[in-house]
């Protein structure tokens, strides 16, 4: 196992389940506890690509069709955060590149990414950690959630225990308990939907991509049969680690319901199954962080509210931005895999023993030869 004399500067990549864009972070950090934010940024999906993304993952278009596509848009949001910060691509120790899924089935033993990360090396002149999940899924894990580990580093010097809830396409929530030990102190999982019903539900019914505010679900009403036949789902019966595929939920149980009651209750549902989801840690977190873009929409937060019973708040009330979380969570990871140390653990995906995980792929021969 490597080791690191000081911290490193980290670049990482989200596309999430959401597909709304590449996001880009910068940060520096030796892999444990010491973490610090430089600089981050979001590149929007044009509807085409978006389009032509969902595509795929809907299993309706070739994945390689869009890899180097894909791959070029998070090399183009690299350069532009580099140029942002005013830093070179040489002061950049690693990035990490989760790519975009396009099939997770753990139970399968199977969970597929799309993105090149030997291309995404060479264009940035960086060393590039890929392929995050696969170590865990072959080791028996559920391949997500990965961010756990890098909550806790967040939430190292908070009093504990601490929820962070992030709420992209699917929903995940991670338990960071009051001892100092990594290990046997975390319990993460998906907890249900998060944004991704939603989404679909408005562009089905209003043809925007997003409920933006959560006018449309403000304007509605929850249908409570339709919200208890969605709640009564197995998934919400499993004992976590679990995680879900951003398909794994239908919207043919609301088909006869109109544009705002549905996303109402669609709102209910994921709230609802967050709220399901604490009779799976110990005790009563002594605050709800919220991440992802679902801490935007102020329907998912009152609904979050009421659910719980308890404030939630931003995760930007710890002085993180809540934009790039998940993009700092894979340059977090990154420097992890090249230490060799666990990114994910029993407690968080279910794998067999503490694992660590990704595919690195150096820029050039000099570098490799290093």
């Amino acid at each position: 196992m490597k080791d690191l004399a000081k911290p490193i500067v980290a670049l990482g990549f989200m596309s999430g389940t959401s597909m709304d864009g590449v996001d880009a972070a910068l940060i520096e950090t030796d892999g444990r506890h010491d973490v610090r934010a430089l600089a981050a940024l979001t590149r929007p999906y044009d509807a085409d690509f978006r389009a032509r993304l969902a595509a795929v993952v809907a299993g309706r278009a070739d994945p390689h069709s869009l890899e180097g596509e894909l791959t070029e848009r998070h090399a183009e949001a690299g350069f532009a955060l580099l140029r942002e910060a005013g830093i070179e691509p040489r002061a950049v120790g690693v990035a990490g590149f989760h790519g975009q899924t396009i099939r997770h089935a753990p139970a399968e033993r199977l969970t597929v990414q799309i993105g090149d990360g030997a291309r995404l090396a060479e264009r940035l002149g960086i060393d590039v950690v890929a392929d995050f999940r696969r170590r865990d899924v072959a080791a028996g894990g559920e391949g997500a959630p990965l961010a756990p580990v890098y909550h806790a580093a967040l939430c190292h010097t908070l009093p504990r225990p601490v929820a962070v809830l992030n709420i992209g396409g699917v929903a995940n929530v991670t338990f960071v308990g009051a001892g100092d030990a990594m290990v046997g102190n975390l319990i993460a999982f998906d907890t249900g939907p998060g944004n991704a019903l939603i989404d679909d539900w408005c562009a089905q019914h209003t043809g925007e991509p997003i409920d933006r505010d959560g006018r449309l679900a403000r304007s509605g009403r929850v249908h409570a049969a339709t919200l208890a036949h969605l709640l009564e789902a197995p998934f919400f019966r499993r004992l976590p680690p679990k995680s879900l595929d951003r398909n794994a939920f239908s919207l043919a149980p609301l088909s006869g319901l109109g544009a705002a009651d549905g996303a109402a209750t669609l709102v209910a549902f994921t709230a609802s199954a967050v709220a399901l989801g604490r009779a799976f840690v110990p005790m009563a977190p002594l605050r709800w962080l919220v991440a992802g873009g679902g801490r935007r929409n102020p329907a998912i937060m009152a609904a979050l509210g009421a659910a719980l019973g308890v404030a939630v708040e931003p995760i930007e009330a710890i002085g993180t931005d809540g934009d790039a979380l998940e993009a700092q969570a894979f340059a977090y990871l990154a420097v992890r895999s090249l230490l060799g140390l666990p990114l994910s653990l029993p407690s968080t995906t279910g794998v067999s023993r503490p694992v660590t995980g990704g595919a690195l792929h150096r820029y050039g021969a000099t570098r490799a030869a290093d």
